[in-house]
């Protein structure tokens, strides 16, 4: 077992450092950097018009500025230089600062995470508990009316897209055009502090209703899916047809021994899913709804070339799911007697 564990671990260093290095390169030869940014805000709050863009902003201004923040940034260095700088941090944990917000990347990322932590955490746990009895329920009844209707509107669901699906609830239901019951901005009332703490909770799930809805719509057909292919997989095998030969009842068999086989491939693919629910597919849903998350975050500093955040970002979230990956092949081992771990690594 710790053979195995420390392989993975030697082959994930090599997987970091690749995705660090394919992005700090591309990042050499993208236009408009955050000097050319500060310098265009700087010329624009001066009283400067925008014609000529951020090059023209870049011209115009003092040399001995953009030097100085050449150096401030550590630009002036060489490339290979920065990138080593970078690995090195980045071996500590040392994230760098922001250039454009001027905060430590930690903390940026710690002021985003509450939001993030909200939408992931549940619309993991709403997804599982609709998709988990759902898919039992479409296993047992296969081939009748609930599983075919039931089947239509979890496809539907899957096949319209969040962000579709968040305007609908906009319209109907915040304001846009005829109910406004919930509200459009933030997690919390701004008198969220002066309120009880039923009246906080009730507070904090009125605001997360709306985006609550358009991630879990479409997140849960696939686990239903699995959960009832898987089902009916087992259900067809002897061991199952041996149980009720000898006269068990179809409940116990459901129960006692298919559901804990069946349940594997969805035990398994927890740590994977629920941290795929924090980082996966919430900026579209974030930025229609005025929550200022994670995802928000990455996009706005790819746009605004703040290159701290970007790395940092990335270095994070590919640490995390590289780890998660090595903790869902440990947990199929351990769910599973029958896999050994010298197959697995190989």
């Amino acid at each position: 077992m710790w053979i195995y564990i420390l392989k993975r671990i030697a082959l994930m260093l090599p997987t970091l450092i690749g995705a660090l290095t394919i992005t700090f390169i591309v990042i050499q030869f993208v236009p408009g950097g955050p000097i050319e940014q500060i310098m265009a805000e700087a010329h624009t709050r001066g009283g400067g018009g925008a014609e000529g863009g951020v090059y023209k902003a870049a011209r115009d201004s003092d040399a001995r500025q953009i030097a100085e923040l050449k150096k401030l940034y550590g630009f002036d260095k060489p490339v290979h230089v920065r990138y080593f700088e970078m690995l090195g941090n980045f071996a500590r944990f040392d994230l760098g600062r922001s250039f454009l917000q001027n905060k430590d990347v930690w903390s940026l990322i710690k002021e985003k995470l509450p939001v993030s932590i909200s939408l992931g955490l549940w619309t993991f746990l709403f997804s599982y508990l609709i998709s988990v009895p759902l898919g039992i329920a479409k296993a047992v009844r296969d081939g009748s009316r609930f599983d075919i209707a039931t089947t239509l509107v979890v496809l539907v669901g899957f096949a319209i897209p969040g962000f579709v699906l968040g305007v609908f609830l906009i319209v109907l239901f915040a304001g846009g055009t005829f109910l406004e019951w919930f509200p459009l901005r933030g997690l919390t009332s701004d008198n969220w502090g002066d309120l009880s703490w039923p009246g906080r909770i009730a507070d904090y799930f009125w605001h997360l209703t709306l985006p609550l809805t358009c991630l879990v719509v479409g997140s849960f057909a696939v686990t239903t899916m699995l959960t009832k292919n898987t089902f009916i997989e087992e259900m067809r095998k002897q061991y199952v047809l041996v149980a009720r030969a000898k006269g068990l009842s179809s409940r116990r068999v459901l129960w006692k021994h298919i559901f804990r086989n069946a349940l594997i491939p969805l035990v398994t693919g927890f740590p994977a899913a629920f941290i795929g629910a924090f980082f996966a597919g919430a900026l579209l849903i974030e930025s229609l709804f005025s929550l200022d998350g994670l995802g928000l975050l990455s996009y706005e500093s790819v746009v605004r070339r703040d290159y701290p955040v970007v790395l940092g970002a990335l270095y994070l979230f590919t640490l995390i799911g590289l780890v998660v990956k090595l903790i869902s092949d440990l947990l199929y081992v351990l769910v599973d007697p029958r896999l050994q771990f010298t197959a697995v690594a190989k």
